[in-house]
């Protein structure tokens, strides 16, 4: 009996160094695993660092090139309009040396004529209102003129002309809307006259 006793403990002894081995290795795996995912957090959260500030950058950007374009988004259309003040310019020195306004008038004329195609080539069309009906889209009421002209409510005067801007409304036409010119009644002058009879 005393023999199997110390046989049996060098088994136990193999089997504790196995499951510390087991332990270690367990350890050793748990250990990679935290460092794989530290790894990796590190990593995402440098990913979105760099998105958050490639985002901030283009949101600056955005920024930068919408001010300029509000700045500079008339440029064309000044740069066509330069020309045309030249030629008023050169209208007004035209009318002081001459003695007749006779040139001075054709220069103006030219010159609204330019005025005129410029506008044009960028999209403003006059709107035409003398004699159409009224538009509220269009017109601008400023009062009402009785004539036996135009039609009740149609344009029978234009103040100021109107605009269009590619057909969409630049600059209403200030316009006097035509009503039916009041007749007098022959009753009325009759009951008037009775009146004052009595």
């Amino acid at each position: 009996m005393g023999k199997k006793v110390p046989e049996e403990q060098p088994e136990l002894a193999e089997e504790t160094v196995e499951t510390e081995g087991v332990e270690e290795d367990a350890a050793e795996e748990e250990l990679s695993l935290e460092d794989q995912l530290r790894a990796e957090v590190q990593t995402h959260q440098e990913q979105y660092l760099r998105t958050l500030a490639n985002m901030e950058n283009l949101r600056k950007r955005t920024q930068r090139e919408k001010e300029e374009l509000a700045k500079y988004a008339n440029e064309n259309i000044l740069r066509e309009i330069l020309p045309v003040i030249d030629n008023l310019e050169r209208a007004v020195e035209h009318a002081e040396q001459a003695e007749s306004s006779e040139g001075l008038f054709e220069g103006v004329q030219m010159t609204l004529d330019q005025f005129s195609q410029v506008l044009t080539r960028f999209g403003v069309e006059p709107i035409e209102s003398l004699g159409q009906l009224f538009d509220p889209a269009l017109h601008q009421a400023m009062g009402q003129l009785e004539t036996d002209e135009y039609p009740a409510n149609t344009v029978a005067q234009q103040m100021q002309k109107g605009y269009q801007l590619n057909e969409r409304l630049l600059r209403p036409a200030m316009v006097m809307v035509a009503k039916e010119a009041k007749v007098p009644k022959p009753e009325d002058d009759e009951s008037t006259t009775i009146d004052e009879n009595n």
